[in-house]
């Protein structure tokens, strides 16, 4: 019962906070929301966190080192889609499972009647058979058979389920040696392309978890940033979504730069080990996206096989009908008609289809040369060099992207767009050449290394968030920036681990976030 009234409490105190929150614009800090709603300050502060979660928001900190809560004006919840946007999704995928349903039949069927028909209207002519014969029977003195089971064992394939996805030939390579991708599926792909992983959130925070863990329970927005290569905007959204789910805690350090503490993500009944940091944003660039995901072999099966219906199908009244005496309307619908315009579909969608892949492989272009532009300009940063330049950072870019064709103007537009989000400091050199220094993004590691050395929650439980006041903050600030520089000097590793080699990229499927679990789940392990 009081489980059930807490739940009460807290879910009115969450409508109590959102309204105060819509007058207040979404923005404010623990103290406007207090005044505004005349909640208890540990109520309106535990709401505005779980909100984070539930909410597009992310944290500020103002002038006087205070904590900004920065909401959607219009408290929009995360990952809400409008009704029409999923009505129009439903509404695809309704439209997608049925003309699957379609090509199965369709593809294979009308394939092996056309088949048939061939030798038919074939061995008729050769008997100079021009009566209404029928479809003839005899073939070399045999029977026309219809496709045995091995046929079907082919179509179907061994040890699969319907709705179990297919990523295309490169996960495909990743599977045991009698795990056959049937044909069918190879059909589907050829027209709606491979499937596409659709990973949970949870799947997703696997490699934060990791990244809070290697970071020792302390993360900042930049390091999230070289983590996941998101625009800083959008992780900071993120952040803020962590920051709720995950029990975190948001405090300024003497800085003011924003530093997020994670005490129960490090709080463990087994010995602590050390855990490795993920990859950077860099070695998981983005594979450009496949048409049809299938081996040459496999698309040019498919095609023939479409093709062949097509010739078959529109040549048929002056080539199959007149020798098999064949005629009528409904004969022409459904030998003609049906089959033609399935066949002109059938290669027409994956023509249109070929603009929105090109439109997305220029993105995941575009994404990739900022993620390696953004290991150059982290690297440079925390190692101490502070001047970037356009032309040194197109050099690194088009090393590391050799099979892109990478243009300049590509590389400058994402230089400046880094240098906005990171809020780099600008000059010009001797030759009137622009350079960019990242002082905010080094003091933020600073900030967070220095949060890491005191709180150490690798090492102890913390009950609370405690800065020394021995010192001034000026004092203390000078203190840390000297440790972060004779760490970077002495204890270098540490931070190359934060910041790997940027010598090297790197590509990351997209099923591989799921396909752990989609293996258990074939396994039969799911849940255990």
């Amino acid at each position: 019962m009081s489980s059930s009234t807490g739940a009460i409490t807290l879910a009115e105190d969450q409508a109590e906070i959102l309204a105060s929150l819509r007058r207040l614009k979404g923005r404010g800090t623990v103290g406007d929301v207090v005044a505004d709603s005349g909640l208890p300050n540990q109520s309106v502060r535990t709401g505005l966190k779980v909100l984070l979660e539930s909410h597009r928001g992310h944290l500020d900190v103002s002038a006087s080192g205070e904590l900004l809560y920065d909401f959607d004006p219009k408290l929009i919840k995360r990952g809400s889609e409008p009704i029409l946007s999923r009505m129009k999704s439903m509404g695809a995928r309704l439209l997608t499972a049925s003309f699957k349903a379609w090509i199965v039949i369709m593809l294979v069927g009308y394939f092996i009647l056309f088949v048939v028909l061939v030798i038919a209207a074939l061995l008729a002519s050769q008997r100079g058979n021009n009566s209404r014969g029928g479809l003839g029977r005899q073939s070399h003195g045999g029977r026309i058979h219809t496709p045995n089971l091995w046929f079907w064992y082919w179509v179907w394939g061994p040890r699969w389920h319907i709705g179990r996805p297919y990523y295309g030939r490169r996960w495909e390579r990743t599977l045991d040696k009698d795990d056959k991708v049937p044909f069918y599926k190879k059909v589907f792909a050829f027209v709606f392309g491979p499937d596409r992983p659709r990973p949970t959130q949870a799947q997703l925070d696997r490699s934060i978890i990791r990244l809070i863990k290697s970071r020792r329970g302390v993360l900042t927005t930049g390091e999230l940033v070289e983590h996941t290569g998101l625009p800083r905007s959008d992780a900071a959204g993120e952040m803020g979504r962590i920051l709720g789910t995950y029990d975190g805690e948001a405090i300024a350090s003497p800085e003011g730069e924003l530093v997020y503490v994670f005490p129960d993500v490090m709080t463990s009944a087994h010995r602590r080990k050390k855990v490795g940091s993920p990859s950077p944003a860099w070695l998981r660039l983005e594979y450009p996206l496949e048409l049809t995901g299938n081996s040459v072999g496999a698309n040019v099966a498919v095609a023939s096989m479409n093709l062949f219906t097509l010739i078959a199908a529109a040549s048929s009244p002056w080539f199959i009908f007149p020798r098999l005496g064949i005629e009528g309307l409904a004969a022409f619908i459904g030998l003609v008609a049906v089959p033609v315009v399935f066949s002109v579909l059938f290669f027409g969608v994956p023509t249109l289809r070929m603009l929105r892949v090109k439109l997305e492989n220029r993105r995941r272009a575009a994404r990739n040369v900022r993620r390696v532009l953004l290991g150059f300009v982290y690297r440079k940063t925390l190692e101490g060099d502070n001047a970037t330049g356009l032309d040194e950072s197109y050099q690194h870019v088009s090393s590391q992207l050799k099979d892109q064709a990478i243009q300049q103007v590509d590389v400058e537009t994402a230089l400046h767009k880094i240098a906005a989000e990171l809020n780099a400091d600008v000059s010009t050199d001797e030759s009137g050449v622009l350079q960019f220094s990242f002082p905010t993004l080094r003091n933020e590691f600073l900030a967070s290394d220095t949060i890491r050395r005191k709180l150490r929650l690798d090492e102890q439980d913390v009950d609370k968030i405690v800065f020394s006041t021995s010192e001034s903050s000026e004092e203390q600030g000078q203190r840390d920036l000297r440790l972060f520089d004779e760490r970077l000097k002495e204890r270098g590793i540490d931070f190359r681990q934060q910041v790997p080699s940027v010598d090297q990229v790197s590509f990351e499927h997209e099923y591989e976030l799921v396909a752990f679990d989609e293996e258990l789940k074939q396994r039969g392990l799911a849940g255990v």
